[in-house]
């Protein structure tokens, strides 16, 4: 009797752990969604490579969570979001040049972080081609986070709030560097700014006033040699006639080729939301719109390696008079996009 009645409950142990198990597996995951990314049909191809890093909705939170943690770099200081401020198109407003960890200064302006998913190369002397490895400069560069891969997962890895999300994002809690550049690369994929006046102009939903028109005549004319496309870049890299500063001694694109004739060559930067990116140029020389256009009509330096659009008709730069240069800004102020910069999704 006694050894029926043992049967008995282990058969019961036995079932009970079956359960238990069964539940355990088919307990379900929150659910994900693919993102998709919407952006109007007159914009270039996109180029992000989704299929190796396919964006959804649980990795763009993940990527968002990861893009104002501290924890990235050394001293657990600075954040993506610390050089990149969303209301002012992600850049680093009052700073001519990132500072970084110690407040350390780096040699370049922060350049904004919109539209991404469509560009072909990253950084201002294009040194990236992928999106998926943009963020590991600024992660291990000295003068930003001064961190190291191995280092950010060793601080994340046991967090309860990312095992969370990782798990939501990947299905299983493994923190990983490949994981943490992909996540991070699909929340600035979906960081997309497509709805200044100039975009609502050409989806027929505004007018533009008479002095708007003039200045995108003379935009077309004297600008968008370089700033062409709906991006209003061509991603080439120019010389502009800038002086070599030898405060950061950055000579361009010549440092990641060493040819002579990439000496201060950078890449032709977005001017959508160009309203709000001050200070301007690869060293955040110029504070004002009105300052970068004077420089483009009296102040370029002519040198073997300068731009040929800068180099027309025997006359070293761009020609242009007072009344020219404000209808230009003026229309360079319809690429702004108010709802870029305070869109609830991109902030922190």
């Amino acid at each position: 009797m006694i050894k029926i009645v043992l049967k008995i409950i282990l058969v019961i142990i036995v079932f009970s752990g079956c359960i238990s198990c069964s539940d355990e597996v088919i307990q379900p995951l929150e659910k994900d969604e693919s993102y998709p990314l919407q952006f109007p049909s007159y914009f270039p191809e996109m180029t992000f490579d989704a299929s190796g890093n396919p964006i959804t909705k649980n990795g763009v939170e993940l990527g968002r969570k990861l893009f104002y943690e501290g924890r990235l770099s050394r001293n657990n200081t600075i954040s993506c979001g610390f050089c990149h401020i969303q209301e002012n198109a992600f850049t680093h407003h009052g700073h001519n040049v990132s500072h970084g960890v110690d407040d350390r200064i780096g040699t370049r302006n922060a350049p904004p972080v919109q539209n991404m998913a469509f560009l072909k190369r990253y950084m201002w002397d294009g040194v990236i081609h992928n999106l998926n490895e943009q963020p590991i400069i600024p992660i291990t560069d000295a003068n930003e986070m001064d961190s190291s891969m191995p280092d950010v997962i060793s601080k994340l890895k046991d967090d309860q709030k990312y095992k969370k999300l990782f798990m939501a994002a990947y299905g299983d809690e493994n923190v990983t560097g490949e994981r943490i550049l992909k996540a991070l690369s699909q929340f600035m994929a979906s960081m997309i700014s497509a709805d200044s006046k100039y975009d609502r102009m050409k989806q027929g939903k505004e007018i533009f006033s008479s002095e708007e028109s003039q200045g995108m005549a003379l935009f077309q004319q004297k600008c968008a040699s370089c700033h062409s496309g709906e991006l209003f870049t061509d991603e080439s890299f120019r010389n502009s006639g800038m002086y070599y500063n030898e405060q950061f001694k950055d000579a361009g694109r010549y440092r990641v080729t060493l040819d002579q004739k990439d000496w201060m060559k950078f890449r032709v930067p977005s001017l959508r939301n160009v309203e709000y990116t001050a200070p301007y140029m690869h060293d955040g020389r110029f504070y004002t719109l009105e300052a970068v256009l004077n420089f483009y009509s009296d102040s370029v330096e002519d040198n073997p390696n300068l731009d040929p659009q800068l180099k027309q008709n025997g006359h070293v730069g761009i020609a242009m008079n007072g009344q020219e240069k404000q209808l230009i800004i003026v229309f360079l102020k319809t690429l702004s996009d108010k709802n870029f910069i305070s869109n609830p999704k991109f902030a922190e």
